[in-house]
């Protein structure tokens, strides 16, 4: 999840008055949000629903995206630690107007349905006082993100509009980047490609908790089937963990899995456009831009 270092890091900027926080209306949240979120230049027509999977541990509520025709490669979406909300469901349908069937995740469904994080009312940081509990519910187990990884291949493989031909991609934002990783070791035959922003403890080689060490989403990296992996790294989560980077490059490099990990200068939270004062629009952008290579060298385009 995401590191109370870089966070800490993150308020001192904002403080200091290098970054200054952004808040939004109500009423001009949906525009603003679609403003800040990247779109293709010739946009699919999409249709979308809110739809509710069956996993071994209850019912996860998630929001489903895709062309309004046709079959689709799917990319699975774990949001960050303020969860499935309007962000997310605006980026998930940029993804579908690129031409993919998306499924956007409430990864926090063992704690509670729903909108946990509304930028009208508080900012990411107080939101995640509540939530880092949710997320600990999530990661009690190393197997939760398995199960639910599979449910939701599962279901997407159900549905008219995924092409089951292709591999699925996963997307992961702050604590959503470990769950990338858990996601391609559960399914390695169907998940075929992982994009990974602002990731917090994908690669756990520090410190004195033995079991993060033990449990740590890099040791995973030889299950996975994936034909092209992107982590795109905050330069101030590089500032706290440099060594991170390396063990990643090398890890992949052993599985011999094509894998791009780039710092990034932006700061944890950087791609999502409600995260305040270190949303960064050009290096957003840059990101996506990336992603969409990513599905393409995937095979998935």
């Amino acid at each position: 999840m995401c590191d109370d270092v870089t966070e800490a890091h993150n308020e001192a900027l904002i403080k200091s008055g290098v970054l200054t926080r952004r808040t939004f209306s109500a009423a001009g949240m949906a525009t603003t949000l679609a403003a800040c979120v990247s779109t293709p230049s010739d946009p699919k027509a999409v249709v979308e629903r809110d739809v509710d999977i069956t996993t071994p541990d209850g019912v996860c509520d998630s929001y489903f995206v895709a062309p309004a025709s046709g079959k689709h490669a799917a990319i699975i979406v774990w949001p960050d630690i303020g969860g499935l909300r309007p962000a997310f469901r605006e980026m998930g349908k940029a993804l579908a107007q690129s031409g993919y069937a998306v499924l956007t995740v409430n990864p926090f469904y063992r704690s509670a349905r729903g909108v946990q994080y509304d930028a009208t009312k508080e900012t990411i940081q107080q939101a995640m006082g509540r939530t880092r509990a949710f997320a600990g519910v999530l990661n009690a187990s190393p197997d939760n993100p398995a199960k639910d990884a599979t449910a939701f291949v599962a279901w997407l493989d159900k549905q008219k509009e995924v092409d089951t031909g292709k591999g699925i991609g996963t997307t992961g934002y702050c604590m959503g980047g470990p769950l990338v990783f858990r996601t391609m070791a559960a399914q390695p035959n169907r998940v075929k490609a992982g994009c990974t922003f602002h990731g917090g403890g994908l690669a756990v080689t520090t410190g004195t908790n033995e079991q993060a060490k033990a449990n740590s989403p890099h040791l995973l990296i030889p299950k996975m089937g994936a034909k092209a992996v992107l982590c795109c790294v905050a330069q101030n989560d590089d500032m706290t963990d440099p060594a991170a980077k390396d063990v990643l490059k090398t890890s992949f490099a052993a599985a011999k899995i094509p894998a791009e990990i780039e710092v990034y200068p932006a700061n944890h939270g950087w791609c999502v456009p409600d995260n305040g004062a270190v949303f960064n629009k050009a290096e957003a952008d840059r990101a996506w831009g990336n992603m969409l290579k990513t599905w393409k060298m995937a095979g998935m385009a």
